[in-house]
C-alpha cells in the first residue's frame, strides 16, 4: 500500500539507494493521558504522515495501531503484527512520534532497539526525539535514549502506584471498585460505587443458604437449581451465551462470600507488577474489608451456621439424598473422628446405626455403633431438659437481684483468673529448674527444648486467657451474659422432633462411647454451666433459710 506524497520531488542529489518501507507506529492508553490532544491517535498519525512527506526516500507501508493498549510490555496486536511484517520483509523502517509511543519498559525498548532491530536491519526513527538510525547512527547509541527509556519506564510506575493507591482509598471508604457487581446485587444507577439488592437473583442466594442450613450438600443444591433452569450467575447478568449451568465452586463461593451480610471484602487480586499484566491472589489478612456497606441478603447469624458447617466433615445419605440430622456432629469419643451412617435391611425393617469411620476403614478403633433412633431419643431427651431449665432460669434472674448475679459471676471468673495465674507461676518454676539440669547434663537437648516449647506455650496462652477472663469482668452485664442463652433455648420449648436446624443452633457436637453412653455438647455451655451454678447456689440458700426457720 505505497505511496508517493504529493510534496515529493525527484532529486538524484539526495535519493538513498535503499528504498525504505516504513512501518507507523501507533500507540495510546489511559496510562498516557488520552485525554490530551497531543497524545491522540490522529495526532500521531499527522505527525508521522507530515514526517514522511518531508523525506522523500521512504515511503509507506502500513499503520500499526494499537489503541488503549499499555506501553508496560510489549504483548500488543499491532506491534506483533508490525514484527511479523518485519520478519517477512515487508517492512525495513519503524517510525514513531516519540520513545513513550514505542514503549514504556525500559529493559524491552532496550532489547528491540539495540538487538533486534540491528539484528534485522531496521532503520528506527523516533520523530520528537531526533533518533535516527539511518542518517544519524549515533543518535539511536546515544546514552540520552536508555536514559529517556528508564524516564519513560519510571513514568509508567509512578502512574501505576498512584492508580493503586487511590484505589485502595476508595476500596477502604467502603465504595464499590469493580466492573460487575457480585451475584444478588447490582450497582446503584445513581452511585456506580454502592451496591443495591438485585431481587431476583437475592432470592436465590437466600434459598442456597437455606438449602444448605436445613441439610443439602453442595453438590445437591447444584443438581437442584439446574433442575429448576435458574440462570447461573454469567447468564443472569448476560455476560455469555451458553446453559448457564451451575457447578459446585460457584455455589461454595456464594456460602463464603462476606458480600452477603452487608461487608466489602476488596482486593482479592491483583497484578504482580505494572509490567507483569498477571494477577496472583492477595492473601486474606491483606484484603481491604469494610462492613455494612450496603444492605444485607443473609443474616449473619445463618452465614455463620454455614461456616461453622463448610468446616465439618459431611457425607450424603443415598437413601436420603441430603445430609442426615446429625452429619458433622457425632464424632467417636476415643479417636474423635466422624462416625459414619450405615443402612441395615433386615425383612421387611430399614435399621440405621452410626459407626466410627476409623474402625470402619482401618480397623484400628472399636466400632462404638449406635442405632441412629437412640441417638435421636437421647439427644431430644437431653435437649429438652435444657430448654426446660432455660425457662426456669429466666423465670428465677427476673426475680434475683441483678448485683448479686453480676456479683457471683465476677466471684467464678476471679477464681478462674486465680487458678490461671497458680498454673502460670508453676510453669515459670519449672521453667527455672530444668535450665540447670540441661545444663549439667541430666536431661538431653531435645528433652530440654521440648519442655521448654511445652511450658512457654502454656505461659502464652494462661495469660491469652486471664486476658480475656479480664476483659469479661470489666464489659458483659449478667442479663446480656445470659440472655443468649436463654433465648437461643427458649424458643425451641415443647420440641418432639429433631430437625437440622435444631442441631445446627444447639449443638457443638455429640461424642459417642465406646460403651454407648453419649455426651452432648453444648455451644453455650460455658453460659450455661454459669447458670447451673448460680440456680443450684440459689436454690440451696433457700433450703437452708427454710430449714432454719
Amino acid at each position: 500500500m505505497a505511496r508517493i506524497s504529493k510534496y515529493q520531488t525527484i532529486n538524484t542529489a539526495f535519493a538513498s539507494a535503499v528504498t525504505w518501507n516504513a512501518g507507523l507506529y501507533i500507540r495510546l492508553s489511559r496510562e498516557d493521558g488520552d485525554k490530551l490532544e497531543s497524545e491522540s491517535v490522529g495526532t500521531q498519525r499527522a505527525i508521522l504522515e507530515r514526517f514522511i512527506d518531508e523525506h522523500p526516500a521512504i515511503s509507506l507501508y502500513d499503520y500499526y495501531i494499537d489503541d488503549g493498549w499499555s506501553g508496560t510490555d510489549f504483548d500488543r496486536p499491532a506491534f506483533q503484527r508490525m514484527m511479523a511484517d518485519i520478519t517477512t520483509k515487508k517492512i525495513n523502517c519503524v517510525i514513531v512520534k516519540d520513545l513513550s509511543r514505542f514503549g514504556r519498559n525500559y529493559v524491552e525498548a532496550g532489547k528491540y532497539l539495540e538487538t533486534v532491530f540491528p539484528l534485522f536491519k531496521i532503520r528506527f526513527i523516533s520523530v520528537n526525539d531526533m533518533i535516527d538510525g539511518e542518517e544519524n547512527p549515533s543518535s539511536i547509541n546515544n546514552i540520552i535514549v536508555p536514559f529517556k527509556n528508564i524516564i519513560n519506564d519510571e513514568y509508567c510506575r509512578d502512574i501505576s502506584m498512584k492508580v493503586r493507591s487511590a484505589l485502595d482509598i476508595r476500596r477502604k471508604q467502603g465504595k464499590f471498585i469493580g466492573s460487575f457487581a457480585g451475584y444478588g446485587y447490582k450497582k446503584d444507577p445513581n452511585d456506580h460505587n454502592k451496591l443495591i439488592i438485585d431481587h431476583p437473583a437475592a432470592e436465590i442466594v437466600r434459598m442456597i443458604y437455606g438449602m444448605f442450613i436445613s441439610g443439602n450438600s453442595i453438590i445437591g443444591i447444584t443438581r437442584e437449581l439446574n433442575r429448576r433452569k435458574i440462570p447461573n450467575p454469567s447468564a443472569h447478568k448476560k455476560l455469555r451465551v451458553g446453559n448457564g449451568l451451575w457447578v459446585d465452586s460457584t455455589i461454595r463461593r456464594i456460602l463464603t462470600n462476606e458480600l452477603y451480610i452487608g461487608n466489602l471484602v476488596q482486593k482479592k487480586n491483583e497484578v504482580i507488577s505494572y509490567k507483569i499484566h498477571v494477577a496472583k491472589a492477595v492473601e486474606r489478612n491483606n484484603r481491604i474489608m469494610v462492613e455494612n456497606t450496603h444492605e444485607p441478603i443473609i443474616t449473619k447469624d445463618d452465614f455463620y451456621k454455614v461456616q461453622s458447617l463448610l468446616k465439618r466433615d459431611t457425607r450424603i445419605t443415598k437413601s436420603e439424598g441430603k445430609l442426615s440430622v446429625f452429619a458433622g456432629f457425632i464424632k467417636c469419643a476415643d479417636c474423635g473422628r466422624a462416625m459414619q451412617k450405615r443402612t441395615v435391611k433386615q425383612s421387611d425393617k430399614v435399621y440405621e446405626y452410626y459407626l466410627c469411620s476409623t474402625y470402619k476403614k482401618h480397623r484400628l478403633c472399636t466400632k462404638h455403633a449406635i442405632r441412629a433412633e437412640v441417638l435421636e431419643e437421647a439427644v431430644l431427651t437431653f435437649l429438652n431438659k435444657y430448654i426446660k431449665f432455660a425457662v426456669d432460669f429466666e423465670k428465677f434472674s427476673e426475680k434475683v437481684n441483678s448485683v448479686r448475679i453480676n456479683s457471683e459471676r465476677n466471684k467464678r471468673l476471679n477464681s478462674l483468673i486465680t487458678a490461671k495465674i497458680q498454673e502460670t507461676d508453676k510453669a515459670n518454676k519449672i521453667l527455672l529448674e530444668i535450665y540447670p539440669d540441661f545444663k549439667s547434663g541430666l536431661i538431653g537437648k531435645e528433652q530440654y527444648l521440648a519442655l521448654k516449647g511445652k511450658y512457654e506455650n502454656l505461659i502464652l496462652e494462661n495469660e491469652k486467657e486471664i486476658s480475656r477472663l479480664r476483659e469479661e469482668i470489666r464489659s458483659v452485664e449478667v442479663k446480656d451474659y445470659t440472655k443468649e442463652f436463654v433465648l437461643t433455648f427458649k424458643k425451641y420449648e415443647g420440641i418432639q422432633k429433631l430437625t437440622r436446624d435444631i442441631v445446627i443452633e444447639l449443638i457443638d457436637n455429640i461424642m459417642v462411647h465406646a460403651n454407648g453412653d453419649i455426651e452432648v455438647r453444648l455451644k453455650c455451655r460455658d453460659v450455661l454451666n454459669f447458670a447451673t451454678e448460680l440456680f443450684e447456689k440459689a436454690i440451696s440458700e433457700i433450703k437452708d433459710k427454710n430449714q432454719s426457720a
